[in-house]
């Protein structure tokens, strides 16, 4: 009997579904480790020097970390391609415009190893730059954190994007739970209200506030979207939904 990878199967069928909430479950398990936990035990906030020693010192955490971004990225890519296979019928358009966002996210994520690989350079003294000493080596390592950093701005409110329109087509197909469906759409907004936060209020207590009370919505929707996927995954055409012919090219 032939090998049947879940991207190859119908994407109305269960092992399809199944495959694409394992990929949402890779990613949330390779995000969190790349995003929040290796950069929590790398960086010293506000010492651009111990925060190099740190780098230097730890260097195969470090390169987890990218390689877990990598893992993250090409996972996002599949995903990308499945939920729109999964999600087309209920809206040709809206489901390309919600890969097409997701992708533009991943794109941004691996343009953000770059600032990585001088960082790493520069911690560890590989970058020939004789004419800097220790302490101005450390604070362009620095700056080019802060480039890295604000890739996640830009990511967020593409992801901000394509969780609307995920949320909406999700809404639409009348299999998906609607609390996921609505949490996908209000939720998702967080990642678009803490870019605003970074770049034009970094001090406001009121977006900080606002920002995390819709992240811890949008998280837990999506896990729950996630794991729907692989226990009870399968999205229906637009006919057996209940959707008119020629509605979902019209998106």
């Amino acid at each position: 009997m032939p090998v049947r990878f879940p991207i190859s199967a119908d994407p109305a069928s269960r092992s399809f579904a199944k495959g694409a909430g394992a990929l949402y479950l890779v990613i949330a398990a390779a995000g969190f480790f790349s995003i929040l936990w290796v950069p929590s035990q790398l960086t010293v906030p506000g010492d651009p020097a111990a925060t190099a020693a740190q780098v230097a010192e730890n260097r195969g955490l470090f390169l987890a970390g990218v390689g877990g971004d990598v893992v993250m990225m090409t996972a996002e890519v599949v995903l990308s391609v499945m939920l729109y296979a999964m999600f087309r019928p209920f809206g040709a358009v809206l489901a390309l415009a919600a890969m097409v966002a997701r992708l533009m996210m991943a794109a941004v994520m691996a343009a953000m190893l770059l600032p990585q690989a001088g960082i790493l350079a520069l911690a560890s003294h590989e970058a020939p730059l004789v004419a800097l000493d220790a302490a101005q080596r450390a604070e362009l390592a620095w700056v080019l954190r802060q480039a890295h950093d604000a890739g996640v701005w830009v990511w967020q409110v593409f992801f901000t994007l394509h969780l609307w329109l995920l949320g909406l087509l999700a809404w639409r197909s009348g299999a998906v739970p609607r609390v996921l469906a609505a949490g996908l759409v209000v939720g998702g907004t967080g990642y678009l209200v803490d870019s605003v936060r970074a770049v034009a209020a970094p001090g406001s207590d009121v977006l900080t506030g606002i920002g995390v009370a819709l992240l811890g919505i949008v998280t837990l929707s999506e896990i729950g979207f996630a794991l729907w996927l692989l226990v009870r995954g399968r999205v229906p055409s637009s006919r057996k939904a209940g959707i008119p012919r020629g509605a979902s090219s019209q998106g």
